[in-house]
């Protein structure tokens, strides 16, 4: 009989699920949760979108395309980087279209990472970052962000954890789990520590129009930092297009060259029905995304509000769609507590813990959702701890 045991990759028998499907995953066994785990627009595809995606299967536009993505979505892409966020990438050779911004994600990271070298990773953070440095062969080294700093990534703290072995920096702002940013005067301190080192920005953007207090400013636009980033996004959060899987990165040619080659044995190419939904998105989407970030702003407020009414300590959010509200003050782990509110009360959020160990004390919740799903969830928390 077969021994698994010597057959499965160590590695990955070693990863834990990521924390906040655990909770997506109870909801489908559970009757009348109100849940807010998932970081997913409620907003429908707009339909100038949806429409041009199904006027390309009308007209037969259903064989692979070029392996780094169409040309003219690649194009659209730049376009877009360069109206919104001051950005200049070449189509042809700076861009890869690829499925969801978890790919690009992916293959930059197997692009130039070698078994032992360090990937810096700013927590709390998207869970994914740790398990695929490993998966790479490289070493993770966490640097805790604080509430007190408003969640950013300090420059005193990188340059502390920085050795000969460090070969990446993940900054992943606008951030998930937290909802900080980071101003370019933030980021102007973090390029200082990194001009004069061969130390690799990966630069994960998918949340920049989720930005309130003033745009979003890239790391790559600063002097000195664009030959060294590579920059990933998606369509997922500021188009609502998250089943659509479609993301892109963008990086100097020597790099992009690495991760082409990776893309081609591993997907050959983007959804092509996608794509050319991507490239409506890019040309008309604009007034889309000014529409939904205004009712994220709202959110915002009313689930702050909300939560500083029922007595929880919790830092203003000023990007992306979730809020990481402070729960210490109850005596009992964020496991324990988001447990204990899912059985109790029926409502559902992700213990911070999921986003590194220093996310311990805070839970994450999503409000890409209506208020009127946000409002019967605050009830609830209201009367979770004031029962406790």
């Amino acid at each position: 009989m077969l021994d698994y045991s010597k057959v499965l990759n160590p590695t990955v028998v070693s990863m834990p699920p990521s924390g906040i499907r655990k909770f997506f995953d109870l909801l489908d066994t559970m009757d009348d949760v109100i849940g807010l785990t998932v970081g997913q627009p409620d907003f429908v595809t707009p339909w100038h979108i949806r429409e041009e995606a199904i006027a390309s299967l009308e007209k037969g536009k259903t064989y692979y395309t070029s392996n780094a993505g169409l040309p003219l979505l690649r194009q659209e892409v730049c376009k877009y980087l360069e109206r919104r966020f001051s950005l200049t990438y070449d189509p042809a050779h700076e861009t890869i279209i690829t499925v969801g911004g978890s790919e690009a994600i992916q293959m930059g990271l197997s692009a130039i990472l070698s078994p032992g070298d360090e990937v810096i990773i700013p927590e709390p953070c998207f869970v994914c970052y740790e398990p695929l440095t490993r998966l790479c062969g490289g070493v993770p080294v966490p640097v805790v962000t604080r509430v007190e700093d408003k969640f950013k990534l300090r420059a005193d703290e990188l340059r502390r954890v920085i050795t000969p072995r460090t070969k990446c920096l993940v900054l992943p702002y606008p951030n998930n789990p937290t909802g900080a940013i980071m101003t370019r005067e933030d980021l102007e301190e973090i390029a200082k520590v990194l001009r004069d080192t061969n130390i690799v920005i990966l630069s994960d953007e998918i949340y920049a129009e989720m930005t309130y207090n003033g745009q979003h400013c890239s790391v790559a636009t600063l002097p000195g930092m664009r030959e060294r980033t590579i920059l990933v996004s998606g369509f997922s959060k500021s188009y609502a297009m998250t089943g659509w899987r479609l993301g892109y990165l963008c990086a100097p040619e020597p790099i992009c060259r690495m991760v082409l080659k990776l893309h081609q044995y591993a997907i050959m190419c983007a959804s092509t029905t996608s794509q050319y939904a991507g490239v409506e998105a890019c040309r008309s989407g604009d007034e889309d995304i000014e529409n939904m970030v205004g009712e994220y702003d709202r959110r915002r407020h009313y689930i702050y509000e909300g939560l500083r009414r029922i007595g929880i300590d919790v830092f203003e959010p000023e990007g992306a769609f979730y809020i990481f509200p402070d729960i210490r003050r109850y005596g009992m782990s964020s496991d324990e507590f988001c447990n204990r509110l899912l059985r109790e009360k029926k409502c559902a959020i992700v213990p911070g813990s999921a986003f590194g160990q220093c996310g311990e004390g805070f839970a994450r919740i999503s409000y890409a959702y209506s208020v009127k799903h946000i409002t019967q969830a605050l009830e609830r928390i209201d009367d979770f701890v004031h029962h406790l």
